[in-house]
């Protein structure tokens, strides 16, 4: 029996339940029901189930509990709220750029850690950045205008 973990999610201090050895992915969605995250490949390569920790993207399908303890962990759920959207969330919505929505937390936080690091990045960078994403529906292009719109967005924010 363990007497559980404290994580830092969005935020927040958040006392769990689970064992050390559990992986994140569940602790958020099934503990913390924060279900944007969702399970792909179960080997952290498509991208589904990333989040940030410690402002890195980390697959969390893979990422033992024990490992996040006392770091900071942003969920899509933490990049904004319905009020206040991230930059990257509200461009995805009006470049209609999600369909399945099955990929699309893991390219919000690529997308985020992109633009934390190059307020205007072209297309290439931005191909690359979400190249680890894998997607299935065909929207990569809308999404490529999607993070160009969010990085616009946030540069005439901070002017």
């Amino acid at each position: 029996m363990s007497d559980g973990l404290t994580l830092i999610v969005n935020g927040e201090v958040r006392a769990v339940a689970s064992p050390p050895d559990a992986l994140l992915l569940d602790v958020l969605r099934e503990e913390l029901g924060l279900k944007a995250a969702r399970f792909g490949c179960g080997e952290g390569l498509c991208g589904s189930c990333r989040v940030l920790v410690d402002g890195h993207p980390v697959p969390a399908c893979n990422t033992p509990l024990w490992s996040v303890e006392g770091k900071a962990i942003v969920t899509v759920e933490g990049l904004g709220t319905p009020e206040a959207p991230h930059p990257i969330q509200s461009a995805l919505i009006a470049e209609q750029a999600m369909q399945c929505g099955y990929c699309i937390s893991g390219i919000m936080i690529g997308a985020a850690v992109l633009l934390a690091n190059d307020d205007d990045p072209d297309d290439a960078a931005i191909r690359a950045a979400l190249d680890p994403h894998l997607c299935r529906c065909g929207a990569h292009n809308r999404i490529v205008r999607a993070v160009a719109r969010a990085a616009a967005a946030m540069r005439a924010q901070a002017a």
